[in-house]
């Protein structure tokens, strides 16, 4: 609901000033050209990261679909699960060349479809592949509190991408409608993975469910697939505010083949970061208690209430912006904490 709120606040920033087109507009808007460079560095750091961690998830899903599966390209040998990075790169390439946000509505829409396939699967791995729904744990585990928080934080990170997709629509006034149903939707995907996952692996749950799944069933099989199919659905949607930010910084790049090497470029380099710190679980509690909760709990208030002197005066606007302030302040200082420190225990574990 926080989430929910705070994407309204952008939209109502935008409706006061007309010529806003995207995030770091509003920070300019209300701060100057230091309130732009700082949400242009937060946004474009934060997607950059959440597209490096869709490599990372195809890269775990392809590697247990395919274990022990090694590439050779002359005479450089790379092991499974970074081949399946470089190779699931190669494969979302031509997604990030496409410029319309209108034709990537379609795509990520195969992303919509994709999830209630993966429960689907993973319920039928449950109830009819023999798993069940009967394993126990700790219920509530106050330690890993703050971890939880900062990856539901990541689950609703979408802010950054919400001005340029409010820009987009034909009829802006729907925004509020479309991003209810997005969130319900989102909270009813999450939600039932949860349960599921919890009933069926307790405490032994990974960090990705198809990771747990029984390898050689159909159904998981199928499962990955679902998995794997998602971040093509969602890699070009990530990337293309960024290669926008640069294609309006040199108006060079308007021309299309600098446009594919700006993209390319982005995409090279989110695989060598994939690469270098292969860790979901952790990279997503970080990106989601450093990033998506200044981004999209903390900026946002910031600069309404900047932007709207009403909002400032003593009311239940202002209680419940405070409100989220305080939630989002003590989520990103613990859970930023615990999950670098996690972060650099498996790094030199790794090592």
């Amino acid at each position: 609901m926080m989430f929910w709120y705070t994407g309204l606040l952008l939209q109502r920033c935008m409706n006061k000033h007309p010529l806003i087109k995207s995030y770091p507009d509003i920070g300019e808007v209300a701060f100057g050209l230091r309130g732009r460079a700082m949400i242009s560095t937060f946004i474009y750091i934060e997607l950059f990261l959440v597209a490096v961690e869709l490599l990372i998830l195809e890269g775990d899903n392809l590697e247990k679909l395919f274990p022990h599966m090694n590439f050779k390209i002359g005479s450089l040998r790379i092991e499974g699960k970074s081949g399946f990075v470089v190779l699931a790169a190669l494969v979302i390439l031509p997604t990030t060349w496409l410029r319309s946000l209108g034709a990537l509505a379609y795509v990520s829409l195969g992303g919509v479809m994709v999830s209630i396939v993966l429960i689907g699967c993973v319920v039928w791995v449950g109830e009819i592949d023999g798993v069940g729904f009967h394993e126990s744990g700790q219920l509530v585990n106050w330690e890993g509190l703050t971890t939880a928080v900062s990856l539901f934080a990541f689950c609703y990170c979408a802010h950054g991408v919400m001005p340029t997709l409010i820009n987009s629509m034909n009829d802006r006034s729907q925004f509020g409608k479309v991003l209810i149903v997005c969130f319900v939707a989102s909270t009813i995907i999450y939600g039932t993975i949860a349960v599921l996952g919890y009933a069926m692996f307790g405490d032994y749950l990974m960090s990705q469910i198809t990771l747990n799944l029984p390898s050689k069933k159909i159904s998981t099989k199928l499962a990955i697939y679902s998995t794997i199919i998602n971040p093509f659905t969602k890699y070009a949607v990530l990337i293309t505010p960024i290669a926008n930010a640069i294609e309006e910084k040199w108006l060079l790049c308007k021309r299309k083949p600098i446009a594919i090497l700006v993209r390319t470029t982005i995409l090279v380099s989110t695989v060598l970061m994939a690469l270098f710190m292969p860790f979901f679980g952790y990279v997503m509690a970080f990106i989601g208690a450093f990033f998506s909760v200044t981004i999209s709990l903390l900026f946002p208030c910031i600069c309404y209430l900047k932007m709207n002197k009403a909002a400032r005066q003593f009311g239940l606007e202002l209680i419940v912006i405070i409100v989220i302030l305080f939630v989002g302040i003590f989520i990103g200082i613990l859970g930023t904490y615990l999950s670098v420190r996690h972060i650099v225990n498996h790094m030199k574990l790794c090592s």
